[in-house]
């Protein structure tokens, strides 16, 4: 783990209120009130991608008005993952505001939709779609970065992984 591990009520907390909001926003659809909600989303998103779930506004709230009536947490995750889900977010929130905003509501709706649907699965079931992304990512750089010794051929390949003759020069 990189950083301090992360209690992970917390994220489900922040997946709760993002599907709340983001359940709004679709009902509201195509008004400057859904349009400017999902501003205030994406901005929420950007702050727990930059700074991390622990510092993200639901974070904040989950540690000040929750965590203190819970019991003490028995679950902790690695702060990566999440971090890596909210990027994700950001994303499909910027485009969802930037469809309202010109009107290509369909766009909007669908980044919107697309958002609501990964923030209900992590809040109901606990399965980050932007968690697994980030984990399927960091084994496709991990394989590319430092390839399985047992099927790569010491004669052809350099201590980097790349390609190179027997004299080691590049081929």
């Amino acid at each position: 783990m990189s950083a301090a591990p992360v209690d992970v009520r917390g994220p489900r907390f922040g997946a709760w209120v993002t599907t709340i909001v983001l359940a709004v926003v679709l009902l509201t659809a195509g008004s400057p009130f859904g349009t400017v909600l999902l501003a205030l989303q994406a901005v929420v998103f950007v702050v727990g991608a930059t700074l991390g779930v622990r510092r993200a506004p639901y974070g904040v709230l989950f540690r000040w008005l929750l965590a203190p009536r819970l019991a003490p947490p028995t679950a902790f995750e690695d702060p990566e993952p999440p971090r890596f889900a909210q990027a994700v977010g950001t994303v499909f929130a910027v485009v969802g505001v930037l469809g309202f905003a010109v009107g290509w509501t369909p766009v909007g709706l669908a980044a919107t939709a697309l958002a609501l649907a990964a923030a209900f699965l992590n809040a109901a079931f606990g399965f980050c779609l932007g968690c697994e992304l980030y984990l399927l990512q960091r084994r496709a750089t991990s394989r590319w970065r430092h390839p399985d010794p047992a099927t790569t051929d010491p004669d052809t390949t350099s201590p980097t992984g790349k390609s190179a003759t027997r004299r080691g020069v590049a081929a």
